[in-house]
C-alpha cells in the first residue's frame, strides 16, 4: 500500500511558476510508476505527465509539453511536477497517482492504484 500526499499548490499569476510535491509512504516507491493528473469542477480528470519507476522515461499531455517537468527522487521516495510559464487554463485541482502495471496505459486515470488528495492550483490572468 502507498499513501501520497501532495504539497505546493497555490495562486500564481499567469507566466508564472510552481513546484508541486508528492511524498509517498512505504519503502516500495521506486517499483510505482508515478503520474499527475488535474481536474476541474464539472469536468473529467485530465492526464498531465508520467514518469517510469525508473526515471528514465517521462510522457507529457500536448497542452503542457514544453512547459512542465516532471520529475523522482527515489531515495526521498518523492515526485515532482515543475510547471512554468502557467496559463489560467492551468487552473485545477492537481492529484498526483502511483501505479505498477501502466506503462502502456499511463495517461488513464484508470490504470492507477493509489492517490493522493489533490492540491489547487489557481493561475489568474
Amino acid at each position: 500500500q502507498v499513501q501520497l500526499v501532495e504539497s505546493g499548490g497555490g495562486l500564481v499569476q499567469a507566466g508564472g511558476s510552481l513546484r508541486l510535491s508528492c511524498a509517498a509512504s512505504g519503502r516500495t516507491f521506486s517499483r510505482y510508476h508515478m503520474g499527475w493528473f488535474r481536474q476541474v469542477v464539472g469536468k473529467e480528470r485530465e492526464f498531465v505527465a508520467a514518469i517510469s519507476s525508473s526515471g528514465y522515461s517521462t510522457y507529457y499531455s500536448n497542452s503542457v509539453e514544453g512547459r512542465f517537468t516532471i520529475s523522482r527522487d527515489n531515495a526521498l521516495n518523492t515526485a515532482y511536477l515543475q510547471m512554468n510559464s502557467l496559463e489560467p487554463e492551468d487552473t485545477a485541482v492537481y492529484y498526483c497517482a502511483a501505479c505498477t502495471l501502466c506503462s502502456a496505459t499511463y495517461d488513464l486515470s484508470r490504470s492507477y492504484d493509489y492517490w493522493g488528495q489533490g492540491t489547487q492550483v489557481t493561475v489568474s490572468s
